[in-house]
């Protein structure tokens, strides 16, 4: 077995500095999964059409199975592990719960970091743009109405925690 080249990338991931050697051709999606034992962001298609891997990167929602590692060099990453305060769940973590926004789960991590991108867009206002804007992650058990409910509670959830 010949030595694979390695390169040296850090990332803030949840909070905390992570360096790691990687080869150059490794995601995003595997060094999180496979170089720092964070399981929660999940492996779909691994051709970005089901936005389970969807991660945030510099408060930015992507698809972690089509971004290079070594392209995220020095970037600020949240996976689902890194949404809650402790014990204390995100807001959006929270509405899916209160809302049964999940059946089977697998989804679950991408979708909530999915929307949490989408509050921090600002773009989404209505149901059909939640809907919209959200259309790159697929839920195969159909827990759509759920999903825009629970965006929709965190939404004003976050909307009061602001103003307060």
């Amino acid at each position: 077995m010949k030595n694979e080249p390695e390169n040296r990338i850090t990332l803030r991931v949840n909070g905390a500095e992570k360096q790691m050697n990687i080869a150059p051709w490794t995601t995003l999606l595997d060094a999180l999964r496979d170089y720092l034992d964070l399981t929660g962001t999940k492996k779909g298609c691994d051709h970005g059409q089901c936005g389970a891997c969807t991660v945030l990167v510099n408060g930015k929602r992507i698809n972690s199975c089509l971004t290079l590692a070594i392209m995220k060099d020095g970037a600020d990453v949240t996976t689902i592990e890194g949404l809650a305060d402790g014990e204390t769940l995100d807001p959006m973590q929270q509405a899916f719960i209160d809302n049964d926004a999940f059946q089977c789960g697998y989804c679950t991590p991408g979708q909530i970091c999915s929307a949490r991108g989408l509050i921090n867009e600002g773009r989404a206002t209505t149901a059909d743009e939640i809907r919209e804007l959200m259309s790159g992650n697929i839920c195969r058990c159909g827990a759509y109405p759920n999903i825009v409910a629970a965006i929709q509670q965190a939404m004003q959830t976050i909307e009061r925690s602001a103003k307060a």
